[in-house]
């Protein structure tokens, strides 16, 4: 991994930043922080600067900037506070899914006992209910586990037992035996290193690391002109060092974060659980940073001056989207003692030392 900038991602992060600046936010205290999905504003950046063809191989077509370029996309929207437009056309590229569909169900992944699967003749029965990126799809990619393991299927919106609650932020899919056939599978969600939902939770990962610097960067700047005791805030020990503290928790998510990236594109063969390692660790940032960044700047946090309520709300939705935290670190926790005991296998006994008379 190279330890300075790639200057065409600094180029790249620029021109998203002067985009996402021009999208409007929603500043509201109330209903959701933003407009996701395919419909939502952040759509015409991304359409704009031709995001869609930014992972896709030169041989089809693309620019084959790789998974670098798709985390640079998650974290700048995270940093802007927008909607995630961008996660289900990468993920479902190169799978044969229906244009504009919406991603669900992925926060009960690794477990994958948010949607089950009943088998039925010809396929399977859907039953639960699943976050859901965008209420107004006409199609959602569902996450379930099948009795060949985690797969991503295909449900129309139109499909019987399917219904959408939109009166709540993130908005929810039921599904009630709702019947889909063995070729709507789309996809599979092994555990492969490089596989589809490797880079999608790299990509989360990024955008959780977007949120935290984000709310970070409005703490530091009010923290900077604020004075309270006849000094700025930022010069308070007490508010200070937290800020610095979550600074360092920064630095360290996105070094993880873009070191996954760079082992998917770069060294496929040693990225091991990076990916899930990275996820669990932005998630955990997420959380910690925007709470810090909130309570630096007092009751104003929680009104439409700052916006910082628009990041605490997204984070607290978000951190969980592909899976609870502490289900991914026991993925990573597993994978080490595998590991550690496969490395002593056939290894020799170490000799105990000769005791002196």
């Amino acid at each position: 991994m190279h330890p300075t900038p790639d200057p065409l991602v600094v180029q790249l992060r620029k021109a998203l930043r002067t985009g996402l600046a021009g999208v409007p936010a929603l500043m509201e205290l109330h209903g959701a922080p933003v407009t996701d999905g395919a419909r939502g504003p952040a759509r015409t950046v991304l359409d704009a600067l031709e995001a869609a063809d930014f992972e896709r191989p030169a041989s089809e077509g693309g620019l084959g900037l790789g998974l670098t370029a798709g985390v640079v996309v998650s974290e700048e929207l995270g940093r802007a506070a927008r909607g995630n437009p961008y996660r289900a056309d990468a993920l479902t590229a190169g799978l044969d899914a229906p244009a504009g569909a919406a991603l669900a169900g992925f926060e009960a992944l690794p477990i994958g006992g948010g949607v089950t699967a009943a088998p039925r003749a010809g396929g399977w029965e859907l039953t639960g209910a699943a976050t859901v990126d965008d209420v107004g799809a006409g199609a959602f990619l569902v996450a379930t586990r099948t009795d060949a393991g985690p797969v991503l299927v295909a449900v129309a919106r139109g499909t019987r037992g399917v219904a959408v609650e939109a009166r709540c932020w993130p908005p929810v899919v039921r599904f009630a035996a709702t019947p889909v056939r063995a070729a709507d599978v789309v996809g599979a969600l092994d555990e492969s290193p490089t596989g589809p939902l490797a880079r999608a939770r790299l990509r989360q990962a990024a955008y959780l690391l977007g949120i935290a610097d984000g709310a970070h960067q409005v703490a530091v700047e009010y923290a900077g002109f604020r004075r309270q005791f006849g000094t700025r805030l930022r010069d308070l020990p007490a508010v200070a060092f937290p800020l610095a503290r979550a600074m360092v928790a920064l630095r360290a998510t996105r070094a993880a974060v873009y070191r996954g990236a760079w082992l998917v594109d770069s060294e496929p063969d040693a990225v091991g659980t990076a990916p899930v390692m990275a996820l669990a660790m932005a998630a955990e940032t997420a959380r910690d940073v925007v709470r810090v960044s909130m309570q630096s700047c007092g009751v104003r946090a929680m009104t439409t001056e700052l916006g910082l309520h628009r990041y605490f709300r997204l984070a607290a939705a978000e951190s969980a989207r592909y899976g609870d935290p502490a289900a991914l670190w026991r993925i990573v926790g597993a994978d080490r003692v595998h590991t550690a005991r496969h490395a002593t296998t056939g290894a020799k006994l170490p000799v105990a030392a000769t005791a002196r008379p």
